[in-house]
């Protein structure tokens, strides 16, 4: 269990503006003291991790939220360039897509993705899912420590 006074600093790599907006309602209603952080495409993802530019002051992310269709770097490109990086290797990255195909599962988990999520269409299936998403890793799971 984690030390509740610790606040989780999530990052949601997503470029869906809707998908965003539903994930921060989920965050909000179902967590407590968590940070959402937003990279809106794959190479804000990799500058806020890098801590590069307007994310010079970024804090380590403890979880990753990663969409697998995004602009200029797509999901596996920043997942690869996570998973390879021995700074990054140990943040937990759940992929979170509209993609339920065979080889983009298995492509994800190949380059060492935490887990795979297919987003639900219907809105309060999204919501629940991001709650157990947020359930495991945040009030489950042992983080590493930044």
């Amino acid at each position: 269990m984690r030390d509740p006074s610790r606040i989780i600093d999530v990052l949601l790599v997503e470029d869906d503006p809707g998908d965003e907006l539903i994930t921060r309602e989920a965050f909000e209603t179902h967590t407590l003291g968590n940070t959402l952080h937003v990279a809106r495409d794959g190479e804000e993802a990799l500058d806020f991790l890098y801590r590069r530019g307007a994310w010079d002051q970024a804090p380590r992310p403890d979880l990753i939220l990663l969409d697998l269709n995004l602009p200029k770097y797509n999901g596996r490109q920043v997942l690869e360039q996570i998973k390879t990086d021995p700074d990054l290797a140990a943040i937990p990255v759940v992929m979170l897509t509209t993609s339920s195909a065979e080889e983009d599962i298995l492509s994800s988990y190949r380059l060492h993705a935490n887990a795979f999520v297919t987003k639900p269409v219907d809105l309060d299936q999204f919501m629940d899912a991001i709650k157990q998403i947020d359930g495991f890793y945040i009030q489950v799971v042992q983080l590493p420590s930044n």
